[in-house]
């Protein structure tokens, strides 16, 4: 994901190679990033914070503790924070790095090809140009939404944030049963593929709700039909809102942690 925010960020010219520096344990990791993108790089998280205007947590949230106590107490007050960890919310990323400049975001994995969606909210220390500059930052892996209360984040990232997975599980299963029909593996996926491509394309053109188009693909005593009704007799609608459900009782268990 943080290689995704910097290629973004240098194709459109939000900042030259010189106003990037970027740290990490892997020493690997960093000639790569430095051969490729020409930015600084460093071991020691400390280094990358002279003269910044943001610093963006895009580790993983295990290793929150260990990158926070590196940091607390060199963190200028001016300087915004923008965390694109789970599980973590704004009073724990506070504590932690004892900063009240800090932006809480939820992307989702789209934005590593520039379509995803954030989520992401403020404390009262963000200025009104911080905002704008995250929202800059944040909208170069696809659309981003401000919310003012917290709550959402827990809520999107049971939606958006779990949602590719819901929808990559939904595409898995599609092809696997369209393998068991007899179709060749790669034709299977193409044509899973295709369909659902479609599908969005036509719900976003066609002005038309979810339901609206459903029913007019579901003929009565139909081959469709006859799909539905297995969805149906399985309670479809209601294990997605149950999975949902859990995947945000379980963010608002990590975030409180």
């Amino acid at each position: 994901m943080a290689e995704a925010m910097i290629s973004a960020i240098l194709d459109k010219n939000l900042a030259s190679p010189e106003e990037i520096a970027v740290s990490d344990i892997s020493v690997e990791r960093l000639k790569y990033l430095s051969d490729r993108y020409r930015i600084t790089t460093a071991q020691n998280n400390r280094q990358v914070l002279f003269d910044r205007d943001c610093l963006v947590l895009a580790i993983k949230p295990q290793t929150f503790s260990i990158v926070a106590a590196e940091l607390r107490g060199h963190i200028q007050p001016s300087q915004m924070v923008i965390s694109i960890l789970a599980g973590k919310n704004i009073n724990t990323l506070s504590a932690g790095l004892e900063h009240r400049c800090i932006v809480r975001a939820m992307p989702n994995t789209p934005a590593q090809i520039g379509e995803g969606i954030t989520i992401w909210t403020a404390t009262p220390q963000v200025t009104e140009e911080q905002k704008l500059l995250a929202a800059s930052l944040l909208g170069i892996m696809g659309d981003q939404v401000y919310v003012e209360k917290e709550l959402y984040l827990d809520m999107a990232t049971a939606v958006s944030g779990s949602g590719p997975a819901y929808i990559f599980l939904y595409i898995e299963s599609m092809v696997a049963a369209a393998e068991q029909l007899g179709f060749a593996p790669e034709l299977a996926r193409r044509l899973v593929l295709q369909t659902i491509t479609g599908s969005l394309h036509l719900l976003e053109k066609s002005g038309k709700t979810p339901e609206e188009l459903r029913r007019m693909v579901t003929s009565p005593g139909g081959t469709t039909a006859e799909a539905i009704s297995v969805f149906e007799q399985g309670n479809f609608k209601e294990m997605i809102m149950q999975a949902v459900r859990a995947a945000y009782e379980k963010a608002r268990k990590l975030g409180n942690q």
